[in-house]
């Protein structure tokens, strides 16, 4: 699959909360009083580069989205090391497991970047869950494009070196069951890559410019392109 040619809207750093709400995948999908209700409640907070959208233990209260920036959902053992589940970038909503379960956050998620957050409260995802249709049929394909993606992350983090850790990192951003139309184009620094691979900076750097000898992606001067989708997926051992 391959992302030449294709143009996407994109959400901005100024984009509002109701614009994003009405361009995801489950907003566009709402009756108009459905999405009215909604863009009533629904709140929006800043989170500072290194500030937690979520913490592990803490109760979930709201339904998470990201209007703009870049986050990393991590887990720590009780000696302190930290393992990176996943990123979640511009568009991305996350959080529905611990509201469907009625559970305490089982991760943290971390700003890695200042992070404009959208907030659902719990009780209009459940009023949507009980009135919405649409609303039900968004939520089953998110949860089956985080269990595959999850269920990759247990395959092949063990079994693959840097440069495929690389690759699956920037092909998971790159999921529309998980991202709203996603264009070729990523706003994510070379620091940030190795934050959400679990590899150092220099070494992303190196995986990335192999890549792109690979014709996979091109590097910006703040991003990356992607060029071949499906190339990069195969890379990184995903078929």
């Amino acid at each position: 699959m391959s992302l030449r040619g294709l143009h996407f809207a994109a959400l901005t750093p100024m984009t509002r909360l109701t614009d994003m709400l009405r361009s995801s995948g489950w907003g566009r999908n709402l009756t108009p009083s459905e999405f009215d209700r909604v863009a009533r409640d629904a709140q929006e907070v800043t989170v500072p580069a290194g500030g937690y959208v979520a913490r592990n233990g803490e109760p979930a209260e709201h339904w998470l989205g990201i209007l703009h920036g870049l986050a990393k959902m991590s887990v720590t053992s009780p000696e302190g090391r930290t393992s990176t589940l996943t990123g979640a970038r511009t568009g991305a909503w996350f959080g529905e497991g611990s509201l469907l379960k009625k559970e305490l956050r089982r991760y943290d998620v971390i700003a890695i970047r200042d992070t404009r957050v959208a907030l659902v409260p719990a009780a209009s995802f459940e009023w949507l869950r009980a009135t919405s249709l649409p609303f039900n049929h968004y939520l089953q394909n998110l949860l089956n494009a985080r269990l595959g993606l999850f269920i990759g992350l247990l395959e092949y983090d063990r079994l693959l070196g840097p440069d495929a850790r690389v690759a699956r990192c920037v092909a998971s951003l790159f999921n529309p069951d998980l991202y709203p139309e996603p264009g070729p184009y990523v706003d994510l620094l070379q620091a940030e890559v190795g934050l959400l691979s679990g590899v150092s900076r220099q070494r992303a750097n190196v995986a990335l410019q192999r890549l792109q000898q690979a014709g996979l992606i091109r590097i910006e001067n703040r991003g990356l392109t992607v060029l071949d989708l499906g190339g990069l997926r195969r890379f990184a051992g995903g078929g």
